[in-house]
């Protein structure tokens, strides 16, 4: 792993540790938190209309704008229900990205903004 790459997935494991301290703040439900946390990647069902729906579709829970909004709103309002949804899915995505799943190109579930995942392909 480059450099580069090991500080871009340091910086998504402190939004994932934020996240999850926020949350923790909140004095949320830790079943609640476990039972939501992969909701995101549900949207992985849109994959069966194809790669470019299925890119759509996983790449519009896999944004950090909606979480960000949710959070704000939650802040602004004191509507905590709102800023522990927007934590859930902030630390959805820094795990996610910890573990190298970027946003998904139309191409292929495997093709990422974060580079190519999955098994190396050997050449024969």
């Amino acid at each position: 792993m480059r450099l580069l790459d090991l500080v871009v997935r340091l910086e998504w494991l402190a939004i994932f540790a934020a996240a999850v301290a926020f949350y923790a703040f909140t004095g949320g439900s830790w079943v609640f938190f476990l039972l939501l946390f992969l909701a995101p990647d549900l949207s992985m069902i849109g994959y069966l209309a194809g790669p470019r729906a299925g890119a759509l579709a996983y790449n519009m829970f896999h944004t950090v704008v909606g979480p960000l909004c949710l959070i704000g709103l939650g802040s602004v309002f004191g509507h905590a229900l709102l800023f522990q949804l927007g934590a859930i899915w902030m630390a959805h995505i820094g795990f996610d990205r910890v573990l190298g799943y970027g946003l998904k190109a139309a191409t292929s579930f495997h093709e990422t903004h974060m580079g190519r995942i999955g098994r190396k392909q050997l050449n024969p």
